[in-house]
């Protein structure tokens, strides 16, 4: 199986920003980061803000994503994405901007839920900030 692809399609609301045969996709699972090749066994899993990375031929390929849904199966992977970014393109001055304003949302936020999820927004960004 070590040269068997796997179909990966990477869709925002705008438009279909890839569509590749890649040897490895790692997307950042709502529980954590995870690794997908082919064979995967099915899942639908829910996606956070981070970093999708395609891997094809020893080269990588990295886009930001603001959460969405993954779609896996054994021969591809489809990623819905709220919004996703080629890092390529990514403005670093934008991603600090959307720091500090999650950082200003989790001291505003009124309830416990609110704070942990602008608490994981601030952690998900700055691990992609680290990534520059």
């Amino acid at each position: 199986m070590a040269n068997t692809k796997i179909a990966f399609d990477l869709v925002s609301p705008e438009k279909l920003l890839l569509s590749a045969s890649a040897d490895m996709v790692t997307v950042p699972g709502t529980e954590g980061y995870m690794g997908v090749m082919a064979g995967h066994s099915p899942v639908v899993t829910t996606l956070r803000a981070g970093m999708i990375d395609v891997n094809t031929d020893g080269k990588d390929e990295r886009y930001f994503i603001r959460g969405g849904f993954a779609e896996i199966g054994p021969a591809k992977i489809t990623v819905l994405a709220e919004e996703a970014i080629p890092m390529t393109e990514l403005d670093i001055a934008v991603l600090d901007q959307r720091i500090k304003d999650a950082q200003e949302d989790e001291l505003a936020a009124e309830t416990d839920t609110d704070r942990l999820r602008a608490a994981q927004l601030v952690d998900d960004l700055k691990l992609v900030r680290a990534a520059f």
